[in-house]
């Protein structure tokens, strides 16, 4: 069964599910060319011959052919490539772009719920794919889950408090995914001095839906996203 992936559009944010394409090699076996495993989507903007391509050989009889890279077309007009290969040609290099995330749209908080909504609609749009709200809140603590994320909401009057934090950094741990914090009343000394120990993103909520960075891990995951945060 040919491998899946989801893949999340650089253009609009919006997520797709990428199944790879069987080729048929000389030998009539069947080959597919392999995803990256460590590459973001890029959107291509001007194609060349030589990156459009790549070199995959065929377990069967182990003749190394061209294949297409990895890509498809988003609805939003952008044409997104899974490649981990520089982009070459033999006269100038295919110029691919990095789409800048667009403005987060904020969701107002009201309840408990719209908080942890808020949190949820923020991971994604930093890129983490699939992320979802967990309510009510499991005996785990963790309020949000995603493939490589776990975050932990606090939407209570008081700040979060350490053993917040070291809960939600060994739930994480365990599951080699990324952990990061929200709370609306902020973080007591004790839980930025461990989240910065620890290197987990802070973010405050304010009642209008807007998370602002507390820690500098929340400030840089904040100008990389989640295709360069540290899992």
């Amino acid at each position: 069964m040919a491998k899946s992936v989801l893949v999340r559009c650089p253009g609009c944010r919006r997520e797709h599910t990428y199944v790879q394409q069987r080729y048929p090699c000389a030998c009539g076996a069947p080959l597919t060319v392999p995803l990256p495993h460590e590459s973001s989507p890029v959107s291509v903007r001007y194609r060349s011959w030589a990156t459009a391509w790549t070199e995959v050989r065929c377990p069967s009889c182990g003749h190394h052919g061209q294949w297409p890279q990895p890509e498809f077309d988003c609805a939003c007009g952008v044409t997104v490539r899974l490649t981990a290969r520089a982009a070459e040609s033999a006269g100038e290099p295919e110029r691919v772009e990095r789409v800048e995330r667009p403005p987060f749209r904020p969701l107002t908080i009201r309840t408990s719920y719209d908080a942890v909504a808020c949190a949820a609609q923020f991971l994604r749009w930093l890129g983490f794919i699939g992320v979802r709200g967990l309510v009510p809140r499991p005996a785990t603590g963790i309020d949000l889950r995603g493939p490589t994320v776990l975050g932990l909401v606090n939407a209570t009057t008081l700040p979060a408090r350490s053993r917040e934090i070291e809960t939600l950094w060994l739930h994480a741990t365990l599951e080699s995914a990324s952990a990061i914090a929200f709370a609306l009343a902020g973080f007591d000394r004790g839980s930025r001095h461990q989240a910065d120990d620890l290197g987990l993103p802070l973010f405050v909520l304010d009642l209008t839906g807007r998370p602002q960075p507390v820690n500098e891990p929340a400030e840089a995951l904040l100008r990389r996203g989640a295709s360069d945060a540290d899992a």
